[in-house]
């Protein structure tokens, strides 16, 4: 009897959900493939240059007396605006400075934008922009230019912030989400969800009470110890919206490349996987802010983690999987079972307004 030929891959992938070709829903903000595909079909056919294609958290640009700038913005719509371990204005600081971090550089510059909403209370703007004057000093980074608009009450929702960041960059480093290559080891520097969980209990959504804090943190300083022992990192990146499977997935489609996760290796803290069983959620899709994910040759691997290990935003780095060849452009996850499943992009939005 002649064994029976496996369907192919694509073949076990399920369907997508319809798309939403006429109007922006909040799947579209989600990190995942809706967000993936309105990038492509909207702003890419206009704007799309060789820096913006490259597809990572910062844009790397070459000055022509030789400097390096890696540069970055975001927009941040987080609800509350207040939440356990931190609020929009660390968040805001946080974020940018780990995306400029996240291509190797040294962040050194933020602009800081606000939209306010008619109504808030002085007292909240003031917690928030304290906030980020203590996480700016913690990064070692500057906010030298800003800009405030106020809205109509029922317009804005509190507080929006946008901020970009600057940051100057070894012109020799060569980071980013191309550049995973087959042998590589997947390091992750702590636990996974522990932004997205907090931020749904502040919202009441849990139905549970945990001691469970937000992860913000400024990343810079990691990446700063890692690069001072090893040159062999070939991509970092800080996976936020869609969490590390989101994040894991680009990284495999930029380079080409299969990842494959080990689930006994995955760290989550008990009241993050206790809250994810219970709503159905997975958590390798829930946000971080204070987590990277860092892809290194397997050489060098162990002096990397062992200095990640040494830091205050590392010490529970842990090696979660590998690269391989194959399969090109998927993400895998080896189960406690011994089985393999794919763990496919994020289709839609699995916790709005979570960054």
């Amino acid at each position: 009897m002649m064994a029976k030929e496996l369907p192919p891959l694509e073949s076990l992938i399920c369907p997508l959900p319809r798309t939403h070709k006429d109007t922006i829903v909040l799947g579209h903000g989600s990190g995942g493939k809706m967000m993936a595909d309105l990038i492509q079909e909207t702003f890419y056919p206009s704007l799309a240059n060789p820096v913006l294609l490259a597809g990572n958290d910062a844009g790397v640009v070459h000055l022509a007396d030789g400097t390096a700038l890696a540069i970055s913005t975001d927009a941040h719509v987080v609800s509350p605006l207040i939440f356990p371990g931190g609020d929009i204005g660390k968040l805001a600081v946080c974020g940018t400075v780990n995306d400029v971090a996240m291509v190797g550089a040294k962040p050194l510059y933020l602009s800081a934008s606000f939209i306010l909403e008619e109504g808030l209370k002085i007292t909240v703007l003031q917690l928030v922009v304290q906030s980020m004057k203590t996480a700016a000093q913690e990064a070692g980074v500057e906010i030298i230019c800003g800009d405030t608009k106020v809205v109509a009450h029922g317009e804005a929702d509190g507080i929006y912030i946008s901020t970009t960041g600057v940051g100057l960059l070894d012109p020799s480093l060569k980071i980013g989400g191309a550049m995973a290559k087959s042998g590589d080891l997947v390091i992750l520097s702590g636990t996974m969800g522990d932004h997205g969980i907090a931020v749904l209990e502040a919202r009441g959504e849990l139905g549970f009470e945990t001691n469970l804090m937000s992860d913000i943190a400024p990343l810079n300083h990691l990446v700063s110890a890692m690069l001072k022992v090893s040159k062999d990192i070939h991509v970092l990146r800080d996976p936020t919206r869609g969490g590390v499977a989101s994040a894991l997935n680009e990284i495999a489609k930029q380079s080409g490349v299969g990842i494959v996760l080990e689930e006994t290796s995955l760290p989550i803290q008990p009241a993050v996987a206790a809250a994810c069983e219970m709503l159905g959620f997975d958590p390798l899709y829930i946000a971080n802010e204070g987590k990277l994910l860092a892809i290194v040759s397997q050489d060098d691997a162990e002096k990397v983690l062992k200095v990640m290990k040494q830091t205050k935003y590392g010490e529970n780095a842990t090696v979660i999987g590998s690269v391989e060849g194959s399969p090109s452009g998927r993400l895998l996850l080896r189960t406690r079972l011994g089985s393999t499943r794919v763990v496919d992009v994020l289709a839609g939005e699995l916790l709005p307004r979570i960054c």
